[in-house]
């Protein structure tokens, strides 16, 4: 728990973070005047959200508040915004498990050693958010890209019957239903990262 849980509250703050940028730079003010756009993990926690990533590797933070209405292309806009946040943990992951790997192959200093044991954490912390949140599922991010695609009368189709939405992806990762597809996502991205971390490494030497 001592890693753990500040890794989730890293990971939960950076990703809502950039939505709240993403959005203050395509034109929209909202996130910005509710307080969205700081690293102060306390505006964007959600209780629930983080014990899902403290026991399952996988949760939710806060929504931001986006008002599509500023943005030139409404759709456009808002699949941009969403996808600031899942592409921010798989490059916040990505340094992390790169930092791991530096340490894990040349540290022989515990604090060193204990340092990478944490990113190690915050790697796969991240990596878990950021594929948990492209599940094209309301109201995760994965959904709002998905939207741009779609025609209108479909999306507020789906709007429509959010609630009913949200309450079966939440029995879903309740249940497990969803942990295959997740769990499987999650392994991939890693493997991913740690070879390009090792290739990196081999690069300049160190193994």
């Amino acid at each position: 728990m001592i890693t753990v849980i500040p890794a989730a509250l890293i990971a939960i703050t950076f990703h809502e973070m950039c939505h709240a940028w993403s959005a203050y730079l395509l034109g929209d003010r909202t996130a910005q005047n509710a307080g969205r756009l700081s690293f102060n993990p306390i505006s964007h926690l959600d209780p629930l959200g983080l014990l899902c990533m403290v026991l399952f590797g996988f949760g939710w933070a806060k929504p931001v508040p986006v008002n599509p209405r500023y943005f030139k292309n409404p759709k456009v806009g808002m699949a941009l915004t969403a996808f600031a946040g899942p592409l921010s943990n798989f490059v916040l992951g990505f340094i992390s498990l790169l930092l791991y790997v530096l340490i894990a192959v040349t540290a022989q200093n515990r604090v060193l050693q204990a340092l990478g044991a944490f990113l190690s954490v915050l790697g796969t912390l991240n990596i878990g958010l950021g594929v948990f949140n492209l599940l094209p599922v309301p109201p995760l991010d994965g959904s709002k890209i998905l939207f741009m695609f779609l025609p209108d009368r479909w999306v507020l189709t789906v709007y429509r019957y959010e609630g009913y939405i949200r309450l079966a992806l939440i029995l879903g990762l309740y249940f497990g239903l969803l942990n295959n597809v997740i769990v499987t996502g999650q392994s991939f991205v890693y493997r991913t990262f740690i070879n390009a971390a090792l290739s990196i490494c081999g690069a300049v030497g160190l193994v």
